[in-house]
């Protein structure tokens, strides 16, 4: 059971940190510490497994940084934290945080992830690197290829975890997890929202983690994220689906006000190669329990409503509420963000207001004192960027589980690819495959985690590698 545990340690000020502590905080220009770092500092600094779910641009990595200065040693050139992350973008911004706060302690950071030559990163590692900042896919390859070993790991930090252990990258964490040390190893999480696979997955990497939420000024553990987008009069379906792209939600509801639009938002996202499906009053009985039945097992992946057609349904893990316009009734909103966010999980809410809708969401926000953050629409740009590295992802892991005959076939196509890839007009034929199997991978179902939270402690058979197992044993309050 994951449990929230505030009382066994006391929040920190910048003044009661260690002196090497402080000049590391000076170094990054923080004159106090934010909540989230007041808070997991003296968790980490205990060797607490700990779940934090803290807003972007709250803290959190120097909330995990930090601790590194009196947990790690400098002497000592080997990886003795793994900090996880979810894109390359993420892992320089975290590289070079860790290189403010922890360079002049000696201790050496390295980012590495895909789409970038091996040498520099090659031989950040064979020097030693302390502290390795990166995603699941070039981490994997670093360790088959043995230029990174995981013996003297110390912490494992997932940064945010709700896309570290999405669909995406579920089966590079599990192969990823047999190279953990077989021995007790601090581990953390960091998210803005936790939802409910992601609670539950959670098992397989940790021993008993404390949950620590920081989304607001109180402290609790189900919590929803309030978030809307200005959108133009026109194209709002478009600007819908790069959110989505952008997103990748693992499970949606998403609300529209009239039948007319469920159906055409429907049409829109199953033309876009998206499963999605219908519920409205004008659906037939037949065709109403099918939807049902996909609802109840957990299969369908976006569900379009009204509010009245998706009454009384009980949607089990919704990460994400839609809603594809404002409520017309201000107190349908709480009806419609209340179903995520459910059972201990977190979720995400997210409304698409014209400017002339506007006012409707600061009403919500004002009555019942929500914190709505207003985001900024993603553009075509940020969903290329996006998607290329999530498929850069997928097809890394895909090459890893070749063997040397299926790598020998592949050669055959080699001048091929690079003819394609030279020639404008045949490049659309790449253009097509990738986009193929971008979409048969983004629409498999969601890894489901092992039934036994427990991690295995059995061999493989068919590797002979030893499966990752900690001790349940926590170390000792201090």
């Amino acid at each position: 059971m994951i449990e929230e545990n505030n009382t066994l340690f006391s929040d920190i000020a910048i003044d009661q940190l260690s002196q090497p502590l402080q000049e590391a905080a000076a170094r990054a220009g923080w004159e106090s510490l934010m909540p989230v770092q007041a808070r997991a500092i003296p968790l980490l600094l205990a060797s607490r497994d700990v779940m934090v779910q803290a807003r972007t641009g709250s803290g959190k990595t120097g909330a995990f940084l930090l601790p590194m200065l009196e947990r790690l040693v400098p002497r000592r050139n080997q990886c003795q934290a793994l900090v996880l992350v979810p894109t390359r973008e993420l892992a320089r911004q975290v590289w070079r945080e860790a290189e403010t706060l922890c360079g002049s302690a000696g201790l050496r950071s390295v980012a590495v992830y895909g789409g970038v030559g091996y040498g520099p990163q090659n031989e950040a590692l064979r020097k030693g690197a302390h502290i390795v900042i990166g995603t699941p896919g070039r981490v994997l390859d670093h360790l088959l290829k043995r230029n990174l070993k995981l013996n003297h790991l110390q912490m494992l930090v997932f940064d945010e975890a709700d896309r570290m252990l999405s669909m995406g990258f579920y089966p590079d964490m599990k192969q990823l997890q047999r190279y953990l040390p077989e021995r007790y190893l601090n581990t953390c999480m960091f998210s803005a929202t936790f939802p409910g696979y992601v609670m539950r997955t959670a098992h397989e990497f940790m021993a008993e983690p404390e949950f620590l939420s920081l989304s607001s000024d109180h402290v609790h553990v189900t919590d929803t994220e309030h978030q809307y987008y200005i959108v133009p009069g026109m194209g709002r379906e478009r600007n819908l689906v790069r959110l989505i792209e952008v997103e990748n939600p693992a499970s949606a509801i998403i609300f529209c006000n009239t039948k007319r639009s469920v159906h055409f938002v429907t049409v829109v996202l199953q033309r876009f190669g998206y499963d999605a499906d219908e519920l409205s009053a004008d659906l037939s009985q037949k065709d109403r329990e099918r939807v049902l039945e996909r609802v109840r097992k957990g299969t369908l992946r976006f569900l379009v409503a009204t509010d009245v057609a998706a009454r009384g349904l009980d949607i089990p893990d919704l990460s994400h509420v839609i809603q594809y316009e404002p409520p017309e009734d201000v107190e349908s909103y709480i009806h419609r963000a209340g179903r995520t966010g459910r059972a201990g999980a977190t979720g995400t809410a997210i409304t698409l207001a014209s400017l002339i809708e506007k006012p409707t969401v600061d009403r919500i926000a004002k009555r019942y004192e929500i914190d709505m953050q207003e985001r900024p629409l993603p553009n075509d740009e940020d969903v290329v960027s996006v998607v290329s590295e999530r498929l850069t992802a997928l097809l890394e892991a895909r090459l890893r589980e070749r063997d040397n005959l299926q790598a020998e076939r592949s050669r055959r196509f080699m001048p091929l690819a690079r003819s394609l890839a030279e020639n404008e007009e045949e490049s659309a034929i790449i253009t097509m495959l990738l986009d193929d199997y971008y979409q048969q991978m983004l629409h498999a179902p969601l890894p489901q985690p092992e039934s036994d939270p427990k991690p295995a402690q059995k061999k493989s058979k068919k590797t002979g590698r030893k499966r990752h197992r900690r001790r349940r044993r926590k170390p000792t309050d201090k």
